[in-house]
């Protein structure tokens, strides 16, 4: 039997900040841009080699990892009806929580089950642990590797993290077929956000290089009205997490702006029916002339994109990693946010108003 190995490149391509003044014509560009090389999947022949089933389990005592594998029904009862049902590119549906700017949870749900759970705030139950711990402190009560197994019947599984990826999103398994991952700002090296999530869903969303006997689970195909509310989920999911996060760093809260949202939509499906990924479009257009071309006024604006990450979370935990990113998200200037995703393309247009 054969021993595949799929290398998924989850990187933020280019960093950028561009701040574009009213009535001039200097654009400033503060962006860092990283070169990069999509790796193909490669079924790769390798020494057969069994991978021994663990078996090893983490207390977690916090009553928010409690709704794992939890009735929708329950968890109506207790939290009420969700702010927004979004769709997930993955087939499962996120039933949204969130308290203004002080705490943010999302729940995963496939048949009417909980599968997964994303927090993100403040006043967290998450033990061991908790928001904003230090990295060391986490790692002595988690015990973080740069292999974690798993197996299920006749296949086995061995995610293989790079220490880069283990600095930033540690993978713990929890028991047979649940995992943690753990997201870490690596500029203050403290907690930001916790993912529990099933076997499955991991699987799925491939966050990490895989070494696999047997199969991968087959990712569903959407229509372009599923895609629709896939995208526009998404688009709410980054603009309230960027909020939550700016709270967290005493900042200002951003409103949301429609019109700039279709800026960077548009520069979204761009990119990924052109196949490129940049600041400026094949015709050499950037923010300053994407946001004139839609009569968009402001002071000042700014602009991040990703590309190829799972989904939304893991989109805004990488610009909160990489510095010109941060420092948009961050900016004290901005007073407004349109997000534009298509698909797996990610775009955050940032403006300064009067």
């Amino acid at each position: 039997m054969r021993l595949r190995r799929v290398i998924v490149l989850l990187v933020i391509f280019a960093a950028g900040v561009y701040y574009l003044m009213e009535n001039s014509h200097v654009v400033e560009d503060h962006s860092t841009d990283h070169s990069h090389n999509v790796s193909e999947q490669k079924d790769t022949k390798l020494e057969s080699k069994e991978v021994p089933e663990e078996r090893s389990e983490v207390p977690l005592d916090g009553d928010s990892y409690q709704w794992m594998h939890k009735t929708v029904n329950q968890l109506q009862d207790h939290f009420g009806e969700p702010v927004r049902k979004d769709l997930s590119a993955y087939g499962y549906e996120w039933w949204v929580y969130t308290e203004d700017r002080e705490q943010y949870l999302q729940f995963g749900i496939e048949n009417n089950r909980v599968t997964q759970i994303y927090a993100l705030g403040e006043d967290l139950a998450i033990e061991p642990v908790q928001i904003g711990q230090a990295y060391e402190a986490v790692a002595d009560v988690l015990s973080f590797s740069n292999e974690v197994s798993y197996s299920k019947g006749p296949s086995s599984y061995t995610f293989h993290l790079r220490d880069e990826e283990l600095q930033e999103r540690p993978l713990v398994k929890v028991t047979d077929d649940v995992f943690l991952q753990l997201y870490f700002d690596t500029f203050t090296n403290k907690l930001s956000a916790i993912r529990l999530l099933s076997a499955d869903i991991l699987l799925q969303h491939q966050p990490y290089e895989v070494q696999y006997r047997g199969e991968l689970p087959e990712k569903p195909v959407f229509t372009d009205d599923q895609w629709t509310e896939i995208e526009a989920g998404a688009e709410q999911q980054i603009f309230h997490l960027t909020n939550v996060i700016r709270k967290q760093h005493g900042k200002s809260a951003l409103e949301w702006d429609e019109a700039v949202s279709e800026v960077a939509y548009l520069h979204s499906e761009d990119m990924a029916e052109n196949k490129y990924f940049s600041h400026y479009g094949q015709n050499g257009d950037g923010l300053k002339e994407r946001l004139a071309a839609k009569e968009v006024f402001y002071q000042a604006a700014g602009e991040n994109i990703a590309a190829q990450y799972p989904d939304a979370q893991s989109a805004l935990h990488g610009w909160m990693n990489s510095e010109g990113h941060r420092e948009a998200l961050l900016n004290d200037d901005f007073t407004h946010l349109g997000v534009g995703v298509y698909q797996f393309y990610y775009t955050q247009n940032f403006l300064k108003k009067q």
